[in-house]
């Protein structure tokens, strides 16, 4: 096929400019620090550029195998976005979707037999809360008494084989290939997680969440924010969240692997999907978490300070408030000079004030925190300060976070990979969503390119979600957003009580199913709105991420109430590899654009990671005693028809 082999050769070429690129501004940047951590970053270099090389011959012998296999005939003829570009045509085939999702057949005829059987035992095991309590300490008592070889054999044939994909970036392609051929995508995540104890995760992020200065230079607002400072009883993050990993931070040279390790996720899925693939990444990975508080808490402090001056509530650009009506306000202290360099510095447009300051600049490698957000007294004309001072090396690290995640948008950009930003808690989220609204602003000027994640149990999320869609309608961007339901409402009641700040999530899961269902219908209104109007529907662009069959069969609904069509682009599912197939495959064979988030990485490193989805599993037994039960029937159906041996083949491809 002349267009794989094209496509290896961009592949190739892209490469080659991330390994003579990356290389020497990883260099420059430890080029202060000891020769150690030069030598240590070279080695993960040195690693990312064998890993490539592996990917990239695999993919040269894929386009050589292509190249002289027969077509096969489908029973329908769908042109593939990357295919059609290089003005070929690709067959796929399509089938008519169960919007019960009971049918077992279009579930598993992605999977060999064996893997059925595994795939029962694991939800049979996940089914005992004894096990499911225990599974980390089982897993380590098996792994000394069996030794590691045969450990790993065991992990591969259940567990790690059901949730993982492979080790490193060429074992997962053989898996990325297949869910390809079977109409769905991938969302990649190394999963790799470090198991430290509670005593040393509470160290590091006490540590890491204080400044060196946090007795001076205070903000000079008397509005007290507990919940935007750590606490040691809640500093060990993963305290009552399972369906989420969480990175501490050990110091700058970690934050700098996190970064390649994530630009490897990008490769990987970039070379073996052509631009159909997204990578997620956490913020928390990226630098120093107490910066995150900082900025998060000074964001606050602005919706405050226009609380206190104009009424209501939520985000600034909410307020519909214009320059003029400022200067109302401040009307006994207008001829002051930092008054009028105040006002002259908002972000505005022709409907009004979007911002109280210029957030662009924070996407900018030097921008200075500490100078940048003070307000005027609206009495005395005395500027304010919104935010504690932040001493030359903490600014430096902040540019430095700034700058590992400019380098990974950039990338993604480059492989034509879309980026995921995963949320996190509600103390960090301010933060996390403020700098991601202007990368999306710097980077998604022709499409979504990064993607902002809302967690629909919280109370604020329909007004967060349409004040940044709002933004985005504004300042003229490609808004791209996850939803998920959220995987940190128990830590957060418990924090808000124990800290004495309203509890921000919603008060049990009928209310969050709402939240979810009236959020996903408003970007849906707005999407039908652009398609209407003659615009690009693609300006917004949604993922459903949800294993709650009850939502994606509202979203499905909607989609054909309002007359949006998969076809459209605009609408995409998401569930997790090994968790409910009957949901993803469906949805991908039948034309719907259909995601399975991917975890890689070595057994023993991800043991976390399995403990968290044994632990999730156990939490919804529910859906796994569907998913059992439509497991037994194809079994049962293919010991009947002679199908033991069944080898799967799709002929689909996504959307």
């Amino acid at each position: 096929m002349a267009f794989l082999r094209s496509a290896v050769t961009r592949y190739n070429h892209l490469l080659l400019t991330r390994k003579v690129c990356g290389k020497a501004s990883a260099v420059d940047f430890l080029s202060g620090t000891n020769a150690s951590s030069v030598i240590a970053l070279n080695s993960i270099l040195e690693r990312r550029n064998s890993q490539r090389d592996l990917i990239v011959r695999h993919l040269n012998q894929c386009s050589n195998v292509q190249q002289n296999e027969p077509r096969k005939e489908g029973p329908s003829v769908r042109t593939n976005s990357t295919v059609a570009a290089a003005g070929h045509v690709e067959l796929g085939q399509r089938d008519p979707l169960d919007v019960r999702f009971a049918d077992p057949l279009a579930a598993f005829k992605s999977k060999t037999t064996f893997e059925l059987l595994r795939a029962y035992l694991v939800y049979v095991i996940c089914s005992s809360s004894y096990l499911v309590e225990h599974n980390m300490q089982l897993m380590k008592w098996t792994n000394r008494f069996l030794g590691d070889k045969l450990f790993t054999a065991l992990m591969k044939s259940t567990f790690y084989g059901h949730f993982v994909a492979g080790e490193d970036q060429k074992a997962i392609i053989p898996t990325l290939e297949r869910l390809r051929s079977f109409g769905v995508k991938p969302i990649l995540d190394y999963s790799v997680e470090e198991d430290i104890s509670q005593e040393e995760a509470e160290k590091r992020e006490v540590e890491s969440s204080v400044s060196s200065v946090a007795e001076e230079g205070k903000p000079q607002d008397t509005a007290t924010m507990p919940q935007y400072k750590v606490d040691k009883t809640f500093a060990d993050r993963r305290y009552k969240v399972q369906s989420a990993r969480t990175y501490f931070y050990l110091n700058e040279a970690t934050c700098e692997r996190n970064m390649e390790t994530f630009i490897e996720c990008l490769e990987a899925v970039s070379g073996a999907t052509f631009g159909t693939g997204i990578t997620a990444i956490k913020l928390t990975a990226l630098g120093r978490p107490q910066l995150l508080l900082q900025f998060s808490e000074v964001i606050m402090r602005a919706r405050h300070y226009m609380l206190e001056l104009c009424g209501g509530t939520g985000n600034v650009l909410t307020h519909h408030k214009t320059i003029k009506d400022l200067e109302q306000y401040y009307s006994g202290i207008s001829d002051n000079k930092d008054v009028k360099e105040f006002l002259k510095n908002m972000t505005t447009d022709k409907e009004g004030i979007l911002h109280l300051f210029p957030w662009s600049g924070i996407v900018n490698e030097n921008f200075e925190l500490s100078d940048g957000f003070r307000v005027p007294d609206p009495k005395t004309g005395q500027m304010r300060r919104l935010i504690s001072q932040i001493p030359p090396k903490e600014e430096e690290m902040f540019r430095n976070m700034i700058r590992r995640l400019n380098t990974i948008v950039k990338t993604a950009e480059e492989l034509d990979v879309r980026i995921m930003i995963d949320a996190e808690q509600t103390y960090f989220q301010p933060a996390i969503s403020r700098i991601t609204l202007e990368m999306m602003r710097k980077y998604n000027t022709k499409k979504a390119i990064v993607f902002n994640t809302y967690q629909c149990y919280l109370k604020d999320a329909f007004q967060e979600v349409t004040t940044d869609l709002e933004q985005a309608k504004r300042q003229n961007f490609y808004f791209g957003a996850k939803l998920v339901r959220g995987a940190y409402i128990e830590q957060e009641r418990a924090r808000a009580e124990a800290l004495g700040y309203p509890d921000p999530t919603n008060p049990n899961f009928e209310a969050t199913t709402e939240m979810y269902h009236k959020t996903l219908t408003e970007c849906l209104r707005r999407i039908k709105n652009l398609k209407d109007s003659g615009e690009d529907a693609k300006k917004i662009g949604i993922m459903v991420a949800s294993h709650n069959e009850d939502t994606v069969r509202f979203a499905i609904e909607k989609m054909k109430e309002i007359g949006i069509l998969p076809e459209d682009k605009v609408i995409c599912f998401g569930q997790l590899l090994g968790m409910c197939d009957y949901i993803t495959f469906p949805l991908g064979q039948s034309g719907y654009s259909a995601y399975k988030y991917i975890p890689y990485g070595p057994v023993k490193e991800v043991l976390p990671y399995l403990s968290r989805r044994a632990q999730e599993n156990k939490g919804v037994l529910k859906k796994i005693k569907k998913e059992k039960q439509l497991l037994r029937s194809e079994i049962v159906r293919r010991l009947l028809k002679g199908q033991l041996f069944y080898n799967p083949k799709g002929n689909y491809i996504p959307i």
